[in-house]
């Protein structure tokens, strides 16, 4: 047996799932009124560094997702691939953020201003713009990070005065729901709070992105307005 056959059958689920995946991505944007270019981004918070080296190498999954800052070191560390475009995409405390700054294409989860100044001074550092989307706490959850609806846009006003910040969108989790219809209900609410803020602080330049949607719920993001869906337990069902 070669090498590349010991590679295909260790991780072949991988191959499916991500067929199966972008098949109900592009099902669900076909059928949306939304946009209908749709990025993936690999959640691979408990993925193994071969899962993740594969996910991008034969299956062509180059946007990946970490959650807490020392995995994310140790997974760019064992790929040091300059194609892969990694996603912080858990919360963030502001000591953590000159670690990463220099390492990822967008930080998905700012919910402060004191969050996004430190990461404007880092990136200042690095002579870099760093693109970010506040965190939006749509349920308004006690137990999740996040800007309530009502605050947000004076957060997203305060950040769009920082020169090495960028602020291309939002980024949300829903509350766990028994039922689809409960999960679209939530997306529709979530959309028309972050469409109206969009409005008033960026006055309509472009579509903000919307990174809304996780392994349970991507379909019916999509079909509310989500271009990025945060997908990581469906990749890696063996």
């Amino acid at each position: 047996m070669t090498e590349g056959y010991l590679i295909e059958m260790d991780y072949g689920y991988l191959d499916r799932n991500v067929a199966e995946i972008r098949q109900r991505i592009k099902a669900a944007a076909d059928t949306s009124d939304y946009r209908k270019d749709v990025t993936l981004v690999a959640a691979v918070k408990y993925a193994e560094v071969g899962e993740i080296k594969y996910l991008y190498e034969s299956v062509g999954v180059r946007d990946l997702g970490e959650n807490r800052v020392q995995q994310l070191l140790e997974h760019y560390e064992a790929i040091d691939d300059g194609n892969v475009n990694w996603h912080f995409i858990g919360t963030l405390q502001t000591n953590k953020v000159k670690y990463i700054i220099d390492k990822v294409c967008m930080i998905h989860s700012v919910d402060s201003v004191k969050l996004a100044r430190e990461i404007d001074r880092q990136a200042e550092k690095h002579g870099k713009i760093m693109d970010v989307l506040v965190e939006i706490n749509s349920g308004e959850e006690e137990s999740k990070s996040g800007a309530l609806p009502s605050e947000a846009a004076a957060l997203c006003e305060e950040i769009c005065q920082l020169e090495h910040v960028r602020v291309r969108g939002f980024m949300t989790m829903a509350p766990k729901c028994e039922e689809k219809s409960d999960y679209l209900k939530f997306f529709r609410q979530t959309y028309a709070q972050v469409l109206d803020i969009w409005t008033k602080t960026m006055h309509n330049i472009g579509e903000p992105v919307l990174s809304m949607g996780m392994s349970e719920s991507f379909e019916e993001a999509i079909a509310c307005g989500a271009d990025t869906v945060r997908v990581g337990r469906s990749l890696f069902v063996k």
